[in-house]
């Protein structure tokens, strides 16, 4: 004898397709192409760095720059990966590379505090600003672009999701910003450079979970 339920999950049922599982390798080309996009519009905008457009590089930008570029091709990883719900999963690869790269302003401030030991100048001007302010409106492309693609899949931790999404998107924009900063001093790149992807991964935990619930 039928159940009456049985008619009822029928129904529910009936019209289920099957959902077409995200590729991560996708989401990453995404978020590639945010970076390009910004770093490019950057360049075309503001004009290569004196010694990158002379074919000449100082150490210390490649250095920077590469860490930065690094950080956010792990963090947009990992934020892309969390589009696909698993529950009790560790994804911390991102955290070795977030580690290495806070060298740099653990560094800066190393240096700072010498500096001032020693009756010098501290090495960060209020012009670095313009390198925060700049990385952090270059950053929104890639967090926006990692939101549209977090809210295609369903990330089990939101809070963390958006965390990762604010350090790849700060990392992004001012990987951008380096390219034109002409700036080489220790201080200057760990406290304005580094401090981006600080506000950005602590205004991507803060205001993006909400728009990644389920």
């Amino acid at each position: 004898m039928p159940h009456p339920n049985d008619d009822f999950i029928a129904g529910l049922v009936d019209d289920l397709k099957p959902a077409r599982p995200l590729q991560q390798r996708r989401g990453m080309g995404w978020a590639v192409a945010a970076l390009l996009a910004g770093a490019l519009t950057m360049l075309w905008l503001r004009g290569p760095r004196p010694d990158l457009a002379g074919g000449h590089p100082d150490a210390m930008f490649l250095i920077s720059a590469g860490l930065f570029l690094v950080l956010t091709l792990a963090s947009s990883w990992a934020a892309v990966d969390m589009a696909r719900p698993a529950v009790g999963s560790r994804r911390e690869g991102w955290v070795w590379t977030a580690l290495m790269a806070a060298v740099l302003p653990v560094s800066a401030i190393v240096v700072i505090s010498g500096n001032l030991s020693q009756g010098e100048d501290s090495g960060v001007h209020w012009g670095g600003l313009e390198c925060m302010l700049y990385g952090l409106g270059w950053s929104l492309l890639t967090a926006a672009t990692l939101v549209v693609w977090l809210r295609r899949g369903a990330p089990s931790n939101p809070a963390r999701a958006g965390l990762l999404a604010g350090v790849a998107a700060g990392s992004a924009g001012i990987f951008a910003v380096a390219l034109q900063c002409p700036v080489n001093a220790l201080a200057h790149i760990g406290v304005w450079h580094g401090m981006t992807v600080v506000l950005a991964g602590i205004a991507g935990r803060i205001a993006l979970p909400r728009l990644l619930r389920w």
